[in-house]
Parts: C-alpha cells; structure tokens; sequence
C-alpha cells in the first residue's frame, strides 16, 4: 500500500493545506510553547470570496498554492477552517513581521488574479485579519480567536479596509 501525506487525514482534500483539526491541534501545542518561551505568535484569518461565473475546479487550490508562497518559513501553517475561511498561523513573529506577511499574502492575491484572472471567469474579493499576542497563564487561546473572529467580521462589513493587525495586550 502507498502512503500519501497529501490526501492523509490532516489534509483538507479541496485545497491541499491542512485542516481544521490538524491547524488547532498545532496552533495549540505551538501557543503553550510560546507561553514557556515569551514569545510572539500571531493568528490570521482569511476569508476570500472568489465569484466565478463558470465554476472552475481546481480554482481553490491554485488560490491557496499562490497564499502559501506568501509564507517563506516552514514553520509558518496556512489551513482550511471551513467551506470559506482560512486561517494561518505564524509562530516567533512580531507585529512588524505580521505585517510584511499580511502585505505579501496581498500581493499574492493581485498575482493570482493577474495570473488566473483572464483565463477563468472571476472575480475575487477578500478580508483579511490579524492578531498577534505573547501568551500567558493570563491570557486563554480562544480570546485570541474570537478577537481575531470579531475583527474579521468587522472587516467583512467595511467596503474600505481589506486588512487589519490587532495587537492583543
């Protein structure tokens, strides 16, 4: 029998980048870590909405191959979180370093629709939001989720802003 990490059981089978449960799983492990260390990590949310007027397979997984490229360190972890959000972790980084990575992931998406935009019929809209925080015994995992979570609906009800970096005291 052949063993594939690619369709294994960590592995959202659309996209090819992680999923849910593997992204918590780390995210978690990697917060504690920090938490011994006093370092910085941050969370992001993606919430891209790509309109299509012809539905295109494949299309998701070239928009999450071209996010990845935006992420240059391995420890850096994009995943799939549900059928329309994405969420990326970046470990040992400061509110500067967030802020390069959310500039390139914007880059990335005006490549992709450079790229792809003229041979596939679509358009694409997207939020993006940050939080960046040094756990500690003090602060609990899930108030940076549902800060970064109302950030992002925040963002999702603004024609404006595309993206945002909260810094979690």
């Amino acid at each position: 029998m052949i063993y594939s990490f690619r369709n294994s059981g960590f592995r959202d089978p659309e996209t090819g980048v992680y999923n849910q449960t593997y992204f918590m799983e780390v995210f978690n492990r990697e917060w504690h870590r920090h938490q011994r260390d006093n370092q910085t990590l941050a969370l992001l949310f993606l919430c891209p909405h790509i309109h299509e007027t012809i539905k295109q397979d494949h299309l998701l997984e070239l928009f999450t191959h071209q996010i990845q490229q935006a992420l240059l360190r391995t420890t850096d972890l994009l995943a799939r979180i549900d059928t329309t959000h994405f969420a990326l972790g970046l470990f040992n980084v400061d509110s500067e370093g967030t802020q390069v990575v959310l500039e390139r992931i914007a880059k990335q998406i005006d490549e992709f629709m450079i790229k792809h935009g003229r041979d596939h019929n679509f358009t694409i809209n997207y939020k993006l939001a940050a939080g960046i925080c040094t756990p500690t015994q003090d602060k609990k995992i899930e108030t940076l989720f549902k800060n970064v979570e109302q950030l992002s609906m925040e963002l999702e009800n603004s024609q404006d802003t595309r993206h945002a970096l909260l810094q979690l005291h």
